[in-house]
């Protein structure tokens, strides 16, 4: 794929194909894993298609943050200029015990100066979901609501051809169909041909956002306001993070605390504020004070899918992307990242390929793009799995043995995007390169 450079991140030009070499992809779930690759696809040069259930295209939650990995590709989509306006770039991360006492920190900058170019990004998700979708348009998506998807028919054995059924009974006969349809996925059991819910994890996030005015009028909480940071307070059974959002006008706190959810209830519920102010009553001072300026929260469960034992329909007209494959904690914010990174090994394949319309290539396309993703997000999930217990311990030997590490800075500890065994992996990931390498060792 053409590239211009932009600091030290090459930026993407859109392929201009023959229609012979041109696919019609259908994309079924406009969030970022979805949005992301139609962009990716956009750019490779081929025709893309997003069918979303919801009425309106829209992100819930609240913030989200954009490590290294994932602010490279952003960069390289050509979107540096249109989410900076959005962008809080904090200057540490401080890993902090229950009671407020510092343990550790990261020096965002220091850390990101190791893989040039790129940045620790902290936006509301809303402002990164709306610039992805605007970008996805400026590059020719077509966008369809209310196209909730009830199948997706296979035809034909050599040249195959996927037949996407919305519910309503319009079809849409696509070259590719890429299943983004998050963790509550019906893409993937349509693939699989069987129900395959999503694990709980035992835990569940509260997500609230609070206006900065109110917090500015305190002293102690104005700090978190005008010297923005990220903060993870680890605590028994818990632990709370927060960052500033939208240029310091709203503070996003998640707290993480044990899933009391009815087991056969939804996922999503609104929240007692008293109940979650009650939980963290006797942590840093600083965070009930923070809690008494929330007015009501919702609450959301937990869950994960450890991955899938193959991503693609063995006609290569159908395949899978993000959370719908590998969803994971948040605990190592990276969720968000390995979408992104999905959406831009796709691209990167079906823009090199000189003719992906080829049936055999078209699979032997999606075989390898299973090859870059499988056992790196599995490695995710599972990492975000050992986050979950670093941050839980409860006052005690293992606890204090964490708290060393995270002081000594070793290999295994709780700060992972320092941990030496870890971060370059997960920081430096460069897709150009990871899909470089299985196409050398292909022609091989």
């Amino acid at each position: 794929m053409a590239a211009k450079s932009s600091a030290y991140i090459s930026v993407k030009t859109q392929l201009k194909r023959d229609p012979s070499t041109r696919l019609n992809i259908v994309i079924v779930g406009a969030g970022l894993g979805g949005v992301g690759a139609a962009i990716s696809l956009l750019l490779a040069g081929h025709d893309v298609t997003i069918l979303e259930a919801a009425s309106e295209i829209g992100e819930v939650g609240a913030g989200i943050q954009i490590l290294p990995n994932s602010s490279r590709i952003l960069q390289s989509w050509g979107m540096r200029e249109s989410l900076e306006p959005y962008a809080t770039k904090p200057k540490r991360v401080n890993m902090l015990g229950w009671k407020g006492n510092l343990i550790s920190y990261l020096d965002t900058e220091q850390s990101a100066s190791n893989y040039p170019g790129t940045f620790y990004w902290d936006f509301h998700r809303a402002n990164l979901h709306r610039c992805l979708l605007e970008r996805s348009v400026q590059l020719g998506a077509k966008i369809k609501t209310r196209a909730r998807v009830v199948d997706v028919r296979i035809f034909g054995d050599e040249a195959a051809t996927a037949i996407v059924v919305l519910e309503d009974g319009e079809e849409f006969a696509a070259d590719l169909v890429v299943g983004a349809d998050g963790i509550n996925t019906k893409l993937r059991e349509i693939l699989e041909e069987r129900p395959d819910p999503p694990t709980p994890t035992g835990d569940l996030a509260y997500r609230l956002l609070l206006n900065t005015e109110d917090m500015l009028k305190d002293p102690e909480l104005a700090e978190f306001v005008t010297n923005p940071q990220v903060n993870y307070w680890l605590g028994p059974d818990a632990h709370a993070v927060n960052y500033v959002l939208r240029g310091g006008k709203l503070f996003n706190m998640v707290l993480l605390v044990p899933d009391d959810m009815p087991v056969d209830g939804a996922n999503t519920l609104a929240g007692d504020v008293k109940e979650m102010r009650a939980l963290f009553k006797d942590w840093d001072p600083r965070i009930p004070k923070l809690l008494s300026l929330c007015e009501s929260v919702d609450k959301w469960r937990l869950q994960i899918r450890i991955g899938m034992d193959t991503w693609s329909h063995q006609s290569g007209a159908f395949t899978m992307l993000g959370d719908a494959v590998h969803a994971t904690l948040p605990y190592l914010a990276s969720g968000a990242g390995m979408c992104l990174e999905d959406a831009a090994v796709l691209g990167e394949l079906f823009s090199r390929a000189p003719n992906p319309r080829n049936p055999e290539t078209k699979r032997h396309l999606l075989r390898t793009y299973e090859q870059c993703r499988k056992e790196r997000t599995e490695m995710v999930v599972k990492r975000g799995n050992v986050q979950q217990y670093l941050y839980h311990l409860h006052d005690g030997p293992e606890q204090i043995e964490r708290d060393r590490k995270l002081m000594a800075n070793e290999e295994g500890e709780a700060l992972a995007w320092r941990d030496s065994g870890l971060a370059p992996r997960l920081l430096g990931y460069q897709v150009e390169n990871d899909v470089s390498a299985l196409v050398s060792m292909d022609a091989d």
